[in-house]
């Protein structure tokens, strides 16, 4: 079918949506709903993660996205075109910097295989528990003042989400699925607006579009979206904004989600 029969645009985040942290794999099941969903709709990422970096492009080449939504919306890409992109002011990154050190949390970016962390001892804490191992490349991370920032990393519990969004009216911290982290994203960004963007640009109207999604930065995405699926495995808060509550990414959430609204059959 072509570009323009597509029904619209069905939107996945990557962790914990399609990518499973238990194994690091994408569900036999999730992969056939994307294989059905490509012959009538635009398929797109909009994640966290920066999709055309090194840790994320073995990702990106199994999914075959038709467009991505990177770095919570500062990043937006149809296929090599980059339609829109937009970088956190520098003055904002050292003050965000400078806050965190001494605290009880991490901040940061993970660049490649290159970390840049205020405190990354909290990094290494936070690998250890959930993965028992670490085995990051810690850089100096005053370097971010000289590099494109986009969004940056919070790692720790959420109370300290709450003294950096007090400290930093200008930012907010949705935390992860996990509880153990949050991007720290400008007001002015979020994968909502990524995704009008793209809408904009597609001419498809927001009403013709799906929105999975599993943390609180997928929230904004959810409510904007014609239709907001939260995943079983999702914050508590997401499932009370979405339109629909799937199951677990374990429990062929993605599959089970699509039967559902008639966006797939039920044959696989």
């Amino acid at each position: 079918m072509g570009d323009n029969a597509r029904k619209g645009i069905v939107s996945f985040d990557m962790d914990m949506t399609l990518l499973n942290h238990a194994d690091w794999r994408i569900p036999d099941s999730a992969m056939k709903a994307l294989e059905c969903l490509r012959e009538n709709y635009y398929i797109v990422i909009a994640t966290g993660r920066d999709m055309g970096a090194k840790y994320s492009t073995g990702l990106t080449e199994l999914v075959r996205p038709d467009a991505v939504i990177h770095l919570n919306g500062t990043k937006v890409t149809l296929g090599d075109k980059l339609i829109y992109g937009h970088r956190m002011d520098q003055g904002l990154v050292e003050r965000l910097l400078r806050f965190t050190e001494g605290k009880e949390f991490a901040m940061g970016v993970s660049v490649g295989s290159e970390d840049y962390y205020v405190n990354p001892e909290y990094v290494t804490r936070h690998d250890m528990i959930r993965w028992k191992r670490s085995d990051r490349c810690f850089r100096d991370p005053w370097k971010l003042l000289k590099m494109p920032v986009g969004t940056m990393a919070y790692i720790g519990k959420e109370p300290g989400t709450k003294l950096v969004e007090e400290a930093f009216p200008e930012v907010r911290l949705p935390m992860f699925s996990s509880g153990e982290g949050a991007d720290v994203i400008e007001k002015i960004v979020s994968k909502a607006e990524g995704l009008r963007r793209l809408c904009e640009y597609l001419g498809i109207p927001l009403s013709q579009t799906v929105a999975f999604g599993d943390s609180m930065n997928d929230y904004e995405i959810l409510q904007m979206a014609g239709t907001g699926i939260a995943m079983g495995n999702g914050r508590e808060e997401l499932k009370q904004a979405a339109d629909y509550v799937t199951d677990r990414i374990d429990e062929d959430g993605v599959w089970n989600a699509c039967v559902h609204l008639g966006l797939i059959g039920k044959d696989r």
